[in-house]
């Protein structure tokens, strides 16, 4: 979901979660989302052999649309159909498949993918279903990428990250199949959150079989 938002993501401490309730948050303001690709991503794919990804919580599309410039045939996956609708609108050629679904709840299409991006999609401790099918739909040489806000950032916004999955909780998740190439925390580069979304903790790793 693309970050650099004006506007909270549901009230202090709780995101939305139903699609009910996306669908309300996003109806609040004609844009919810920056349409600029979130710089982790451009950071720790841009350099990567273009292949098929699947973009969880998409959004109204920033991120999607840039994978697709940079050659990567993209399935983007959201629970809201205000995003959804919005997203397809900004992709007139249809170049990209586009799924109002819960990924808590529904299969994925297209699987398995070169890159499952997971990008301000934090995954609550509760949900390690979903955790352990975004790293199964992730095809052998292909990568995961989970970027979070960093703990200070999630603090300061009402959330406990003891609540989620860390980058350093799913690195030790992954197993013998998995190579971390990058689990560290960094600054974002372009402030989000009222200021107080400064740090990004990045997990990419990649799947060797």
């Amino acid at each position: 979901m693309t970050e650099e938002h004006e506007h909270g993501p549901g009230t202090k401490g709780r995101h939305p979660e139903t699609a009910q309730e996306w669908d309300e948050l996003y109806s609040t303001s004609d844009r919810l989302w920056t349409t600029n690709v979130n710089p982790a991503l451009v950071a720790e794919i841009d350099a990567l052999e273009p292949g098929s990804a699947l973009d969880i919580g998409s959004g109204e599309g920033a991120d999607a649309r840039w994978l697709t410039e940079k050659g990567w045939t993209v399935t983007a996956v959201d629970i809201s159909q205000v995003a959804i609708d919005r997203a397809r609108a900004a992709d007139p050629e249809g170049s990209i498949a586009w799924h109002r679904l819960d990924v808590a709840q529904d299969s994925l299409p297209n699987a398995p993918f070169g890159l499952v991006s997971a990008i301000y999609f934090h995954i609550a401790r509760r949900q390690e279903p979903l955790l352990d099918a975004l790293i199964d739909a992730v095809a052998p040489g292909g990568r995961f990428l989970l970027v979070m806000h960093a703990a200070r950032g999630m603090k300061e916004h009402g959330f406990d990250p003891s609540d989620y999955f860390l980058p350093s909780d799913i690195a030790d998740r992954l197993g013998d199949d998995w190579e971390v190439e990058v689990n560290e925390t960094r600054p974002r580069g372009v402030p989000a959150g009222n200021g107080a979304h400064i740090d990004d903790d990045v997990l990419r790793a990649r799947r060797i079989r």
